[in-house]
């Protein structure tokens, strides 16, 4: 079968390597579609997880999936069910460092017996949406740091895939008042279908004026300072996170999900003194459940931009490199 791998910095290829055999605690799916995510971008760009690597690294983790076989221990999920997986779940590293990629067609789910890889989806899910389960897993995460509930205001920096899946979170946990903040037009209008209540072109406006315009200000030590509750940043351009921390009101939040791989210099004293909560954010939530729940009832194919079959991955890649061509590149394989 063929599987993209990474054998060196952009250096991608479509390789044919031997069809996976499942062990008694493994489970094989026949992929259906799978997306092309942020961090494939850096792994391509590095040439390996942190760079080069002694093998070609197997690339892809965004997946939908039909269950194929499993071996004797697996009792969950049985051949013929439709899937999405948890790529780092039972110690799993699935197109992130890891011996396999779901850029191929089968996909080998290693320890599948532990249950916490797995998860089924409704009949009512169609295979390129579900794709979206994982991505929107990480958006969930960063909105789950942040702490935003119903009622606050929101801003999110980054309109790519992982800036629109905290959008969509947000808004289907009922929180209305979400800015989502951008360069690139045809991004920021997939907020806007995803229920922004404002996006802001950090290239034509001056965006802490119009943050200010939207959120009011509230003072701290006598001067103005944005009244947004929580900060998303999800853009990944350093100079966003002290910018944050200079313009918030006291006890503002700041979930940070973009790969930030340069060290970013911080001012502690200004968080000291107006207590601002700054978190990280990794990976999604245990529990899966509401991620199916939300991308099987919730209206996501505007962040579909683009579908490309497998033979044409070099193709897609560079789609997905360009970051004012769309959102989420899917490969469509099943």
């Amino acid at each position: 079968m063929l599987q993209v791998n990474i054998h060196g910095p952009n250096d991608v290829r479509l390789d044919e390597t031997p069809v996976p055999e499942p062990g008694p605690a493994d489970a094989l799916v026949r992929v259906q579609s799978c997306g092309i995510c942020g961090s494939d971008l850096g792994y391509v760009k590095l040439g390996g997880l942190a760079g080069p690597t002694a093998t070609p690294m197997p690339l892809g983790h965004e997946l939908s999936a039909v269950v194929e076989a499993v071996g004797s221990e697996v009792q969950d999920v049985a051949p013929g069910d439709r899937v999405v997986v948890n790529p780092m779940g039972a110690g799993n590293q699935i197109g992130n460092g890891g011996p396999e990629g779901a850029f191929a067609p089968q996909l080998l789910v290693r320890n599948a017996a532990a249950g916490d890889s797995l998860f089924k989806i409704p009949d009512s899910l169609p295979d390129d949406l579900a794709a979206l389960t994982e991505p929107i897993g990480v958006g969930m995460q960063a909105v789950n740091r942040a702490g935003a509930e119903p009622g606050d205001k929101v801003v999110i920096f980054g309109a790519g895939p992982i800036g629109l899946a905290a959008l969509a979170v947000l808004r289907y946990r009922g929180v209305e008042d979400a800015v989502v903040v951008d360069l690139s037009p045809t991004r920021l209008e997939i907020a806007d279908k995803l229920g922004a209540r404002a996006t802001v072109n950090a290239g034509e406006e001056d965006t802490w004026a119009r943050i200010r315009e939207l959120h009011g200000t509230e003072p701290v030590f006598g001067a103005p300072m944005a009244g947004t509750d929580a900060y998303i940043e999800a853009s990944g351009a350093s100079p966003l996170i002290g910018q944050v921390i200079g313009q918030a009101k006291g006890e503002a939040r700041l979930s940070v999900v973009a790969l930030h791989r340069a060290e970013v210099p911080v001012s502690f004293l200004v968080v000291m003194m107006k207590q601002l909560q700054i978190s990280g954010s990794m990976a999604y939530p245990e529990d899966w459940s509401e991620m199916i729940e939300l991308v099987d009832r919730a209206d996501l194919s505007p962040m579909i931009t683009h579908r490309f079959p497998l033979e044409r991955f070099a193709e897609a890649l560079a789609v997905a490199q360009d970051p004012t061509a769309g959102a989420k590149v899917l490969i469509e394989i099943g």
